[in-house]
Order: C-alpha cells, then sequence, then structure tokens
C-alpha cells in the first residue's frame, strides 16, 4: 500500500508553542518527522539538535558502546538518555525543560527483509522515560508508509514529553497496536539515586528541580551534620565574592558505599528553610566541574591537598594535570579556608599547588574565618552524650 503523506501541521505547531525544547535523534525511520519539525514555523522554540547515526559506528559512538541490537527498545532508550544529555549541554541558562528523543528502526527498503519491519521511539526527560514499539504488518506499506507512522511516534514522544495532547492519526491496521511504557520517577531525589538524572536541587523552601544549571558558590561536603562552622564559612564565602552560596552534596563517595536513600533525605532535611542544597553523584572535584561549570567551590585546606594527589586520579600525576586543565576550562576555581592540624594552623600558603595553576585558588583569611570544630568531633560528642 503506497501513502499519500499526511502532515500534522497543527501538532506541529503546539509542539512549537509549548516551553519543551529536544535533541532528536533517528536512525532507519523518523526523516519525516525532521521535515516537519523543521518546515513549520518556530521550530527554534522546540529543535536543539537533530542527529541521525545511521550507520553501526555512529549509533555506537552516539550511545557509548556497541549494542546488543541496533533496533530494540533499549537501544531507543540510550539514544534517548544521549540525546537528552546533549540537549543539556546545549540549553540555555535557565532555558526551559529539556527532553532526548531518539528512533532506531528497521523498515522496508529495496530487498526483501527476512526479518520484521518495526520501530522503537524514546523519550527521556528528567522524570522518567517513555517508550513506543510497534511491529508492521509486512508488505502493507511501502518504506515512506511505514516511516510516516515511526514519525508521528517521534511526534507522539515530543508531544506527550511537553504536555501537549496527540492527536495524529496513525493509520494503523485494525490487528497493529503501539505497545507503550512510562517509567516516571516519584521526586528528582529518586531519579538521581537511580543514576537518571545527574543533578537534583533542593531549594530552602523544598521544592525541587531535576538537570537544572547551576552557577555560583558552592561549598561541598557530607554535612553529617550540618553545624555552624559550616554556615559561618558560608556567610564568610558569600561576603567576600559578593553571591550567595549553595551547600552540594554527593550521593556516592570515594573511600565510602554510597548513601542510601533515606540517609540522603535526613541530609538534605538539615537544610529546610535555610539554604539550597545540590546533589549530585559525583565525589571528585574534577567531576563536579563539568556538572557544575563556572562555579566557585569553597573547601578547607585539607581538601586543597587532595585535590593536588595523584592518588585521586588513578594515581597518574599526568591525569592529575590533565583533569585540573579541564576543571580550568569549566572555569571553575576554589575559595580555601585555613583549617587547625594539631597545634598548628595550615592555610594555603602551606599546600604545594602545580605550577600555572595558582591563580584557581584564592585564600580566606584567618582573621575572615576559623572554626575548629568538625562534624566527626560533633558526632563523637554526640555519641558520647547519649552513651
Amino acid at each position: 500500500m503506497n501513502s499519500q503523506l499526511q502532515v500534522p501541521i497543527d501538532l506541529v505547531q503546539r509542539i512549537h508553542d509549548s516551553d519543551t525544547l529536544a535533541v532528536v535523534a533517528v536512525a532507519g525511520a523518523g526523516t519525516a518527522a525532521i521535515s516537519w519539525l523543521l518546515g513549520v514555523a518556530g521550530a527554534s522554540r522546540t529543535v536543539l539538535e537533530i542527529t541521525v547515526p545511521y550507520a553501526s559506528p555512529a549509533l555506537t559512538e552516539f550511545v557509548g558502546y556497541e549494542p546488543a541490537q541496533f533496533v530494540s527498545e533499549e537501544t531507543a532508550v540510550a539514544m534517548a538518555k544521549s540525546a537528552y544529555r546533549r540537549a543539556l549541554h546545549l540549553r540555555e541558562e535557565g532555558a526551559a525543560p529539556v527532553v532526548g528523543i531518539a528512533c532506531t528502526a528497521t523498515i522496508a527498503t529495496d530487498r526483501t527483509k527476512r526479518g520484521e519491519h518495526r520501530c522503537h521511539i524514546a523519550a527521556w526527560h528528567s522524570s522518567g522515560v517513555n517508550t513506543y514499539n510497534l511491529t508492521f504488518i509486512k508488505g502493507l506499506r511501502d518504506r515512506a508508509g511505514e516511516d510516516e507512522i515511526a514519525s508521528k511516534l517521534v511526534l507522539c514522544a515530543i508531544a506527550e514529553s511537553a504536555g501537549v495532547e496527540f492527536d495524529a492519526d496513525l493509520r494503523l491496521d485494525p490487528s497493529e497496536g503501539v505497545q507503550s511504557t512510562t517509567e516516571q520517577y516519584e521526586d528528582p531525589i529518586d531519579a538521581l539515586m537511580t543514576g537518571h538524572i545527574e543533578t537534583a536541587i533542593v531549594l530552602a523552601d523544598g521544592s525541587m528541580l531535576a538537570d537544572e544549571p547551576f552557577t555560583g558558590c558552592i561549598l561541598s561536603g557530607s554535612f553529617n551534620p550540618l553545624h555552624e562552622g559550616h554556615e559561618a564559612l558560608v556567610e564568610t564565602a558569600s561576603k567576600m565574592l559578593g553571591e550567595p552560596v549553595a551547600y552540594e552534596l554527593s550521593v556516592a563517595n570515594v573511600d565510602k558505599p554510597p548513601l542510601l536513600e533515606g540517609e540522603v533525605w535526613r541530609r538534605v532535611a538539615q537544610f529546610a528553610g535555610k539554604a539550597s542544597i545540590v546533589l549530585t553523584r559525583v565525589p571528585v572535584f574534577y567531576e563536579k566541574a563539568s556538572l557544575l561549570p563556572g562555579c566557585t567551590f569553597i573547601i578547607g585546606v585539607d581538601t586543597a591537598v587532595r585535590l593536588f594527589d595523584p592518588r585521586y586520579y588513578g594515581g597518574s600525576p599526568s591525569q592529575m594535570l590533565l583533569e585540573l586543565g579541564q576543571m580550568r576550562k569549566h572555569n571553575c576555581r576554589f575559595l580555601v579556608a585555613g583549617r587547625v592540624e594539631g597545634s598548628a594552623f595550615r592555610t594555603l600558603s602551606d599546600v604545594n599547588i602545580p605550577a600555572g595553576l595558582e591563580d584557581m585558588l584564592q585564600p580566606i583569611p584567618e582573621s575572615a574565618f576559623r572554626s575548629d570544630i568538625s562534624s566527626s568531633q560533633i558526632r563523637q560528642a554526640g555519641g558520647a552524650a547519649s552513651a
């Protein structure tokens, strides 16, 4: 059956009128969706990028590994995840929500295929993943007919992610049906713990943001517990730099098991009504810098020493210098507070900084801030009191 292409102009216009931005990746089918999205006025309000990783090496590079099966629901989800990460990178600061859309398919061509004709579409957004799977009746349509349906499902994935009603006629045979699934996370912390998103921000009023861009000053720590030393350091840094400071907690740790979700909630609760806290899954600063470009990290001198310790870079001095160079490229800097060690008060001047990186670090004068309290001392004192 040859098909006369039906262009869903009204649907595309409503997608463009929404506030969702998309990176779209298609392989094997979905090409009409590209034409529809770009052919209706307002495409720049929706489309961040469209890519066609058609050849096997291109698709392997796009998802970061060679799929066991290139046309499958799992591969569509992996493509959508890569598209979502790309969308986060491309959107402007403070821009609208983003979605990664992917289609992988095997449809009618100029030779007879022994296997099924089918398409798999996925939408990866901050709160979950939607998938759409369809097996065509082989021989019922030509290539353009099968591509039209796959393309409409691509639009369906974008529309449903953007909260737009999908009302296009797929023109399916009664024996055909789209199998769809939805995986939804309860909140950004839930999504972060599973690795679905990279950052979650909990604001002082309790509201949460997923994968929202953040620039500014950050105090990283375990905050077990949050204490007056942390708060005094934040206040000092804010005065020195002239901007507010957020806290950052990584649910992963270099030397310890990852935090359980209940423990994450317990630590986050300490900031209610006080300050914002950024949650990540990266325990080392060169990884934090890639997630939080342009940030100034507030650290203690003991952390500054570890910053230049090759042990935290796989034991490689050259890798350490490479990662520090990347931090510079991400425009990240460090504000360093002194710390008591034994009978001495150590400062940034006691840190052996590699040549050429000195300008990445700025000291906090002892006259501006000094706190001899630590979380471990508070925990020990609490244990002694309860005993």
